[in-house]
C-alpha cells in the first residue's frame, strides 16, 4: 500500500521531470504548433518515462502537437512482443510497429565479443528516419537523458580523440529530420525512480544489455564514483556543455585563429622555411 509519504514523493519527482522536460523543450525550441511527434518507444525505462512525460505537458502545452508510439521490432529472441501494444492501448496514444530484423544483421556482421552497439545503432535509426519520412512526421523523440549525454562525452574523449555529445535537438545529415531529446535536462537516477513508482512493462535489451565491459559501463562507474565523491561535479560537467568558449580551445574550424591579430606569414610561399623550423 502507498503512504501518503510515499504519495507526495513521486509526486514531486513527477513535477521534477515535468519541469526539466518542459524547460529543456522551451529552451531547445524542440515542439512548435503542429508538430508531429514519434516517441521512439524500446521499451526501456527511459522511453517509457518520455512518453508519460510528454503526455501528461501535452493536455497543457501551449501549442498543440500529436504523439505517435513507435517501436522498433529487431527480432530479438523471446522478445515480448504483446506488451508494447497492450501498453500503448491501456493509455490511449497511437502506436506503430516497424518491423526489421536487425538482430540478426548485427549477429552476423559483429564477432563474438565484440560490442553489437554501434551497429545495432545505426541500423535503428534507418528504420526510424525511414518511418518517420513516410508517414509525416515532424519530430523524432528519443529518451536519451543527462547522463547520457554526458557519458558521451568522455566516450568521445576518452576513446576517439573529439569534444563531442549529444546535442538536444539535431538536425539529420541529410536534412530530413529533426531529432529531439526531451529528456535532456533529467538525470537517469530520477528516470529510474520515476520508472519504478509507474511500474512501467519494462523490457530489457538482450542484445547489448549483458555485454561485458563496455566502455560506457567504464564511463558509468566513473560518474558513479565521482558524484559520490564530489557532489555537483556531474551538474558542473552538464552546465559545461552548455557553455562553450571556442576561442578558448584549438579548434581551427570552430574559430578563425588565422585571421586573429596579424597577417599569417606561415604561407604557402613560406613553406620551405618552415619545413627548416620543424627540422
Amino acid at each position: 500500500m502507498i503512504t501518503a509519504k510515499q504519495r507526495y514523493s513521486d509526486n514531486k519527482l513527477a513535477k521534477r521531470l515535468q519541469r526539466n522536460t518542459a524547460q529543456a523543450i522551451t529552451d531547445f525550441n524542440m515542439i512548435g504548433e503542429g508538430d508531429r511527434v514519434m516517441v521512439c518507444l524500446s521499451g526501456g525505462k527511459d522511453s517509457f518515462t518520455m512518453l508519460d512525460v510528454l503526455m501528461a505537458l501535452q493536455k497543457r502545452a501551449p501549442v498543440h502537437f500529436e504523439l505517435i508510439a513507435v517501436n522498433l521490432d529487431q527480432k530479438q529472441p523471446g522478445f515480448p512482443e504483446h506488451v508494447l501494444p497492450e501498453y500503448a492501448k491501456q493509455i490511449g496514444v497511437p502506436f506503430h510497429v516497424i518491423e526489421q530484423d536487425t538482430y540478426r544483421v548485427v549477429k552476423r556482421v559483429i564477432p563474438e565479443g565484440r560490442t553489437t552497439c554501434s551497429l545495432c545503432s545505426r541500423l535503428r535509426r534507418g528504420a526510424l528516419y525511414r518511418f518517420a519520412g513516410e508517414n509525416g512526421i515532424t519530430r523524432i523523440a528519443l529518451g536519451h537523458h543527462r547522463d547520457d549525454i554526458i557519458e558521451t562525452l568522455f566516450l568521445n574523449l576518452f576513446y576517439g580523440g573529439r569534444i563531442k555529445a549529444m546535442p538536444p535537438k539535431l538536425l539529420t545529415d541529410d536534412g530530413e529530420h529533426i531529432v529531439i531529446r526531451p529528456l535532456a535536462y533529467c538525470s537517469e537516477q530520477d528516470i529510474m525512480r520515476y520508472a519504478d513508482s509507474r511500474s512501467f512493462p519494462i523490457i530489457p535489451c538482450d542484445l547489448c544489455g549483458s555485454q561485458p565491459n563496455l566502455q560506457r559501463q567504464a564511463i558509468k562507474e566513473m560518474l558513479k564514483l565521482w558524484k559520490k565523491k564530489h557532489p555537483g561535479r556531474i551538474e558542473n560537467i552538464f552546465r559545461a556543455i552548455a557553455n562553450v568558449s571556442p576561442s578558448q580551445l584549438a579548434d581551427r574550424e570552430l574559430f578563425d585563429f588565422i585571421n586573429l591579430g596579424a597577417e599569417n606569414p606561415w604561407t604557402d610561399e613560406n613553406s620551405s622555411k618552415l619545413r627548416v623550423l620543424q627540422g
